[in-house]
């Protein structure tokens, strides 16, 4: 095969990738515009995680029953805004002043986790080598981030992902109204172990529905968004007692959409 022959085979195949994935990016967004209408029924994090705990247990444990945002209790909404995206209705999908903190707490925790792993070195007296212990890394995402993440990706962190993730919170952002991504997002966050949206989080957690939830309820709900099969295990948990208080006070600072 000529050079030429080969030139022409790999911008062929480049043109191919590249139509791929455009077409790719095509279909998600489409996507997102029917979500306007239609209520999705699950999310790529969703049968993930099920069919983890299929694998390791040998069975299907799936909570989950839709909510229209009129049944759910506008305490959760500011709650979880409040713990979670306090600018939601300000900003345009990206947090980048949050984003920008939560650089800064990593580089910090990196810098402290590194610093102990000096002075652990340091007592070893050269018998070990120094192991850093891993550092508590924060991230900035909004509610539109998590959902575009939780929606249609994989749980890989790479600047494809990334890259993949921003399109899609864009899309949501320019195709949705807030109101309606923050109802999906209700509907689908993980509160648990096999445990998803906000009615069935209420009834595995308070034995109520999603609209009778009080001030308290709803907080505590919002607090354990970061790690819900965690605090799950661990409902006497003192951390998520005080940041339940911290969320209470904060609630009537936030108006949902």
């Amino acid at each position: 095969m000529s050079r030429s022959s080969i030139v022409k085979a790999v911008l062929a195949w480049l043109r191919m990738v590249l139509w791929a994935g455009l077409g790719l990016q095509l279909f998600l967004v489409l996507q997102i515009g029917a979500m306007r209408f239609i209520d999705p029924p699950s999310t790529a994090f969703e049968r993930s995680q099920i069919w983890q705990i299929v694998r390791q247990q040998g069975r299907l444990p799936w909570r989950q029953e839709w909510a229209d945002a009129a049944q759910i209790s506008g305490h959760l909404k500011r709650a979880v805004m409040a713990s979670e995206d306090s600018a939601f209705l300000q900003h345009n999908g990206v947090w980048w002043e949050s984003i920008e903190k939560a650089w800064g707490r990593n580089e910090k925790a990196k810098a402290k986790a590194a610093q102990l792993a000096e002075k652990r070195g340091d007592k070893s007296n050269g018998k070990a080598a120094a192991v850093a212990p891993a550092a508590k890394i924060v991230g900035g995402s909004t509610i539109t981030q998590q959902l575009a993440k939780n929606l249609m990706l994989s749980g890989e962190r790479t600047l494809v992902r990334k890259g993949q993730e921003f399109v899609l919170t864009l899309a949501l952002e320019v195709l949705l109204p807030k109101q309606r991504i923050l109802e999906i997002y209700l509907n689908h966050v993980e509160w648990g172990e096999g445990v998803f949206g906000a009615e069935a989080a209420a009834r595995h957690y308070f034995k109520k529905p999603a609209s009778q939830l009080s001030a308290w309820e709803a907080a505590r709900l919002a607090v354990m968004l970061p790690r819900p099969r965690y605090f799950e295990k661990r409902p006497q948990s003192s951390y998520l007692a005080e940041r339940t208080q911290t969320i209470v006070n904060r609630m009537n600072e936030v108006v949902a959409p």
